[in-house]
């Protein structure tokens, strides 16, 4: 069935190859991987079309399926792949994690690790455990996709956001020298200062950080 499955999406995917896209969506992403030239408002067409046609969504979530999509070459069907994933976080068990790290740490670029930041965010509501069993020691891990995850996983909490958790997160990173870390930084100030504009100035103007993250960061606080 999981074969069949995966037959199926990559015939209808194949049916909509463009080279004439491919070329330059992978250029956009610095050529780390090929594209079907499938542009995003079409791959979600196609996208629903397959999740209708085989009630895949109305089985149990697979593991392999995501795995057996994040093996494929062309960069679309990771992001199939990581849609997959959303439409069942609110089911998933929390120890789905060491499955979300692979996800992050595998063929990692900005587009996929954004993409699953926040579901680590999603899980993180359910099970607030988590934080401290596995987000803080991403915090400071080597692979600095995981470190950008754990500066992004509360972007979309709005009031919610743990500020001391946030604030922690990025003086544990500020004096990197990664443009992802950065920028992370300042995405996340930018964002929570839509909801607590006070706080990331005192921040901003209280701690040292990179150019980029002030920039970033400062684009909603007078």
């Amino acid at each position: 069935m999981l074969k069949n499955e995966i037959e199926k999406l990559t015939h209808l995917y194949e049916e909509h190859r463009n080279e004439e896209n491919a070329g330059p969506m992978k250029k956009y992403m610095k050529d780390h991987f090929p594209f079907l030239g499938i542009k995003s408002p079409l791959r979600k067409e196609l996208e629903k079309k397959f999740f209708k046609e085989t009630a895949i969504l109305k089985e149990d979530f697979n593991m392999n399926f995501v795995t057996g999509l994040l093996e494929k070459d062309e960069r679309e069907y990771q992001y199939t792949a990581i849609t997959y994933m959303g439409k069942f976080i609110k089911k998933l068990p929390k120890d789905i994690m060491p499955f979300l790290e692979k996800l992050i740490t595998t063929k990692s670029w900005w587009d996929s690790v954004d993409s699953i930041a926040p579901l680590v965010g999603e899980l993180a509501r359910k099970y607030p455990e988590i934080i401290e069993e596995t987000i803080n020691g991403w915090s400071v891990d080597d692979n600095f996709w995981l470190r950008r995850s754990a500066i992004l996983f509360q972007l979309k909490y709005k009031q919610q956001t743990n500020k001391a958790l946030l604030f922690e997160y990025i003086v544990k990173n500020a004096d990197s020298k990664e443009f992802f870390i950065q920028k992370a930084i300042g995405w996340a100030l930018r964002e929570y200062s839509k909801t607590n504009p006070v706080s990331v100035k005192e921040f901003i103007e209280g701690n040292k950080l990179a150019p980029l993250s002030v920039r970033e960061g400062s684009k909603y606080v007078s």
